[in-house]
This record gives structure tokens, sequence and C-alpha cells, in this order.
């Protein structure tokens, strides 16, 4: 017994301590990324592929503080109203945080698409003046603000330059209501419903409303395969597009930065249809 005593205290003497392993903390920065790949690209409703698929990405870089900034990348359709421009860049930054179920987030959005031309092909284009003129590479800069509650998003959006380079179209904005709901095991819908007001812009159609401003929506359904995410939604607008009519909307295959146009297809860029998709994030 005696013996038996000493060999466990000689044992205990020489045993590493047992020490309770302790949490790293959180850091306060997080860097994340994501890759889509579509088989159209719409933005508010609009066609920017001429129907054709999209690959998008982008990353995002996120603060404790509800502080972030953030990049996302598509190919687009010269034909949508970037001549000689083949890639949309997006840069934004800014605040959000979150009260209980309700949620808020402010910030600035600024669209660039590299290589266009925006003087040829869109100067004129305002009827409401049809001597403005613009240059440059085609690009738009927001500012918006959106409020949350649970799984509902209402978010308004303000140019403050010239929308997307429409000569004299500052103030254009874009009103919309977005709601995603999760269905459980990996199930998920969404839903959309937005307005632009572009009050200051008149394209000078051969007939009908010289008005830009629609309306457009989306529904849709999500599923999550082992973090890949298959969507499938259904888009739609009342925006004017009728290539008969050469209304606003009616976008060419292809527009060279010398505002020459593919003159043997054209589209409706609002017409409604159907957009698959899957999305990874890392």
């Amino acid at each position: 017994m005696k013996k038996s005593l000493i060999a466990l205290a000689l044992v205990s003497a020489f045993a590493a301590p047992a020490f309770a392993e302790e949490a790293a903390p959180a850091s306060d920065h997080a860097v994340t990324g994501n890759l889509t790949l579509a088989s159209s690209y719409r933005f508010r409703g609009i066609d920017q592929t001429f129907g054709k698929p999209a690959l998008q990405g982008g990353i995002d870089y996120s603060h404790s503080s509800g502080v972030y900034l953030g990049n996302w990348n598509s190919n687009i359709s010269s034909g949508a109203g970037f001549p000689g421009g083949n890639l949309e860049m997006d840069f934004y930054g800014g605040w959000k945080g979150a009260f209980g179920d309700f949620g808020v987030d402010v910030g600035a959005l600024y669209y660039y698409y590299p290589g266009s031309s925006s003087n040829v092909f869109l100067s004129g284009s305002n009827f409401r003046d049809t001597g403005a003129t613009v240059s440059g590479n085609v690009d738009n800069l927001e500012l918006y603000v959106a409020g949350s509650w649970k799984f509902l998003t209402l978010k308004y959006s303000y140019a403050i330059n010239e929308y997307f380079k429409l000569p004299k179209s500052e103030g254009t904005s874009y009103l919309e209501l977005n709601g995603t709901y999760d269905l459980g095991n990996g199930w998920g819908i969404n839903g959309h419903v937005g307005h632009l007001f572009a009050k200051d812009y008149e394209y000078n159609a051969t007939t009908g409303d010289r008005k830009i401003d629609y309306t457009d929506w989306k529904l849709g359904v999500t599923k999550d395969i082992s973090g890949w995410v298959i969507g499938l939604a259904y888009v739609g607008t009342d925006a004017k597009g009728d290539c008969g009519s050469t209304e606003f909307y009616c976008f060419a295959s292809s527009v060279n930065r010398n505002g020459v146009a593919d003159t043997s297809k054209f589209k409706n860029g609002g017409r409604s249809t159907a957009v698959l998709s899957v999305s990874k994030s890392f």
C-alpha cells in the first residue's frame, strides 16, 4: 500500500499539468469571397449580357464595428449601354448595424466599365436637352440607405452623377424591396420588386412614351448543397424595349467605341426570363 502511494505521488509529480484549452479570441476582421455562374445577368431587371451566361465574383472585407468594403465583377454586353465595354467592376463601402430584428445599412457604390466610351453613343440622347454631351468611360456613383426587419429589406439608391453616363440624369434613383426566407433543409425562397425614377431623362423614341422609368420584379428559389447554392428565378419588368419603336431598352448585341451597333441582332432588354445560377462563398 505504501509503495503504491509512493508510485502514485511520483507519477503525479512528473505528469504534465493539464489546463483547459482557451478559445482563441474572435478576430475583428473578416474577408470573404464569392463566385457565381449564371445563365444571364439581370441588373435591376434589365439584361446586361444579351441573354448570354455571366461569370461573376467578388471579395468583401468587414470589421466588427460594422464597416465594410468590397469589390464585385461581371462580364457584360457592350450593347446594353456600354459601348466598347465587356466588364463591369463595382466598388463599394459603408457601415451596417443590427438592433434586434432590425438593421440599417448606409454606403456608396461605384460602377465602372473599363474600355467603354460614352461620348458618341450617349451624347445627345436626352430629349429634354438634345445638346447635352458626355465623355469618358461609362460609370455611375450612387449613395444608398437600407433598413431591414427579419427577412425583409427596403433600400433606396440615389445617383449623384450622371446615371450610367446618361446626359443630365443626376438624381436618378431606385427604390427596392427584397425578401429572403429560409425554408429549412437548405431550401430558401426570395422575392424582389423595384422601381427606377429618372425624372430628368427622356429618350427620343420614334413613338410612345419617352420616359425610361420602369418597375421590375423577381421571384426565386434556392437550394444549398454542401455550400454550393443553386438558384432559379423568374425576372420580369415593364420596361419599354419594343425594338420596332426604337424604345430605350431595345439593345443591340454589341456596340463599339465609335457608337456603331451590330444591327443584325436586337433584343428587348426588359423582357421576362428565367435565370439559373450556381454560387459558392468562401
